[in-house]
């Protein structure tokens, strides 16, 4: 590591990070833990990355600091817990505005590690040699997910107790082990005092642990296949030799900037912006209409149309292990740093959010106003008309969509296969909206105004 490197081998010393000068000092060695010494001069665009990565790491940060500090208050159980929040935002200093920090960050962080996700995926992030890191962020989502899930329920109000109620109450359709699942999760047949344990327990130890540990192997797979992508022109048939240039100043400013202006916005927001805090948990009187988290509101508008067994268990099956295996299928170009693939990818990328754009709605229209109506007379069961036939429906949709954009876009198979992802993501988030906004009393459609 300190013998002079020669020039023939000092652009491969600079791209596995090694250095021939003096050492920096204790905070650089710190930062360059994480980073190598030096980065391609390309991926420092604030285009290619916007810097999404980088404000998942500081929102989990904020979330384990702000956590720690609620931690010295929060009671878990059902006798305190609510207590404990109104003495927080009544009776402690800056109480209500680390609790505000907490929750809008949490929230912020499902959707920065979604569109981190997406970004990852329409500039090809996801090819040899980054394809297990895409496994690894898949899990981190995940992660990210069950943390604002367990810690949803801690205030022990109305609104957490009855979404959870609903969330859990969806195991048990899952064949199989869905019964002992619910069980295990709630600890015990009804949602109580050992849920609240269980998921403070899960929320403050084990999810931590889980984030802390998968972001470190996520870096590390980063650095290992040589840091953020190269981008290129669609143009370009071959590399172009990168520039590199020191890691500092010239990445770590760049996101000190952002960290702060993020910071800034969530601070902001938290002065303005209150958590709202419902009446406390009644388990006797549910709320109309009881909602899941918005997280999660694309899952409940589904079993609105499907057959549970199908909208809890299969489809998301389905859909999990068709992203696992996303980097892994044999695509026939390899696009890494090129956004949308190709112009023609570009464009059958549009042309799938426009199918989900249209059909989404107007099969929830139809679903809502023409096929529930007749439903009682059709004398099919529910779980042919509202599960085999819908599934069945939908993959002949999808598969008759992805053979169209081959044929009359020659599409490649990356090209057809980020058209139904767009199409399905569409799809999903117009689903997640309408259940969000769009369902009033007794889940019935409604305007929001």
């Amino acid at each position: 590591m300190n013998k002079a490197v020669s020039k023939r081998e000092e652009p491969i010393a600079k791209e596995r990070g090694y250095s021939h000068g003096p050492g920096r000092g204790v905070f650089d060695n710190l930062i360059l833990h994480i980073h190598p010494r030096t980065v391609p001069e390309q991926t420092l665009k604030f285009t290619l990355t916007w810097g999404l990565g980088g404000m998942a790491v500081l929102l989990v940060l904020l979330q384990i600091t702000t956590g720690l500090l609620l931690m010295l208050v929060y009671e878990p159980s059902p006798s305190k817990a609510y207590e404990s929040i109104l003495i927080l935002q009544n009776d402690v200093v800056f109480g209500q505005y680390i609790r505000n920090i907490h929750y809008w960050s949490a929230n912020l962080l499902v959707i920065v590690v979604f569109l981190h996700l997406l970004r990852v995926y329409f500039t090809g992030a996801f090819y040899r040699p980054r394809r297990f890191n895409w496994i690894l962020g898949s899990c981190l989502l995940f992660f990210v997910l069950a943390s604002n899930f367990t810690g949803y329920l801690l205030p022990w109000d109305q609104l957490a107790f009855w979404a959870i109620t609903i969330c859990t109450g969806m195991f048990e359709y899952i064949p199989g082990l869905g019964m002992w699942l619910q069980k295990a999760i709630r600890g015990g047949t009804e949602v109580g005092s050992s849920t609240l344990l269980i998921f403070f327990t899960i929320h403050t130890s084990i999810i931590p642990f889980c984030l802390i540990l998968f972001m470190a192997f996520h870096f590390w797979h980063v650095r290992r296949a040589g840091g953020v992508v190269i981008p290129k022109r669609r143009d370009e048939e071959q590399e172009i030799e990168p520039n590199y240039v020191d890691t500092i100043p010239n990445l770590v400013f760049r996101e000190l900037a952002v960290a702060l202006v993020l910071i800034a916005f969530i601070s902001v927001f938290s002065i303005f912006f209150d958590v709202s805090l419902a009446d406390h948990a009644n388990p006797g009187m549910s709320p109309n209409p009881t909602k899941a988290p918005w997280y999660f509101a694309g899952i409940q508008e589904m079993l609105l149309h499907i057959h549970p067994l199908f909208a809890v268990f299969i489809i998301p099956a389905a859909v999990l292990l068709g992203l696992m295996i996303l980097p892994y299928l044999p695509y026939q170009t390899h696009a890494a740093g090129i956004w949308f693939v190709s112009r023609a990818g570009r464009k059958t990328a549009i042309l799938g959010a426009v199918v989900a754009l249209v059909l989404t709605p107007t099969l929830i229209i139809l679903d809502e106003f023409v096929v529930h109506i007749n439903a009682g007379s059709s004398g099919i069961s529910p779980a042919v008309s509202h599960g085999l036939l819908p599934t069945f429906l939908l993959l002949g949709a999808v598969i008759i969509f992805y053979l169209l954009v081959r044929k009359r876009f020659s599409a490649t198979r990356n090209e057809s296969v980020q058209a139904v992802f767009v199409m399905l993501m569409v799809a999903f988030v117009l689903m997640t909206l309408t259940c969000a906004l769009f369902r009033g009393e007794g889940m019935k459609l409604m305007w929001p105004w």
